[in-house]
């Protein structure tokens, strides 16, 4: 019978542990994908910022006679103009799935800090219940203990009055004698 009970505390004990265990790597998945997506935005506005810079060049850059952009030129800066657009619209869309990450985080906090406050009422009311279970029983140990120092007394009242009802009698009974 023991070792039944050992048993099912051990399996218990173990089956919390994964719990525990599972919550935790499920944390850091989260976590870990929030980091990678914030690396990846922030290698997009790495790549903006340089091809800026040689958007930057190609609108000083003058090959055609006396100095001025030629048509070239203008098409090289468009084409560097194009593609930060295109990059704006990946980070954009990158920030978007890092918000939604966020949102999700958010969420994932207000569902735990309500669960936590639903626990703790109901710990509440499980503390004020066996509180006022503790009081019943409380009184209910008074009366019997005043019911028993009653008790008590009333016998060795009684025992008093037949011990001296004895005396009274066996006096009585030598003085006829």
């Amino acid at each position: 019978m023991i070792k039944i009970k050992s048993d099912m505390i051990r399996i218990f004990l173990l089956l919390f542990c994964l719990a525990f265990g599972y919550g935790a790597v499920a944390q850091s998945n989260d976590t870990s994908a929030y980091l990678t997506q914030r690396l990846k935005i922030n290698s997009l506005l790495a790549d903006r910022s340089a091809r800026f810079g040689q958007y930057d060049l190609s609108l000083n850059a003058r090959t055609g006679i006396f100095g001025l952009q030629t048509k070239q030129d203008l098409k090289n800066s468009n084409e560097i103009l194009r593609a930060i657009i295109l990059n704006d619209n990946n980070i954009f869309r990158e920030l978007k799935i890092l918000m939604n990450y966020k949102d999700q985080q958010v969420q994932q906090v207000q569902s735990n800090a309500t669960n936590t406050k639903k626990r703790i009422a109901g710990y509440m009311l499980s503390i004020k219940n066996l509180q006022e279970q503790n009081d019943i029983l409380r009184e209910r140990a008074n009366k019997v203990e005043a019911k028993s120092s009653t008790s008590t007394y009333i016998i060795i009242l009684l025992s008093l009055i037949i011990v001296g009802g004895g005396i009274f009698f066996y006096t009585k009974l030598k003085q006829s004698v």
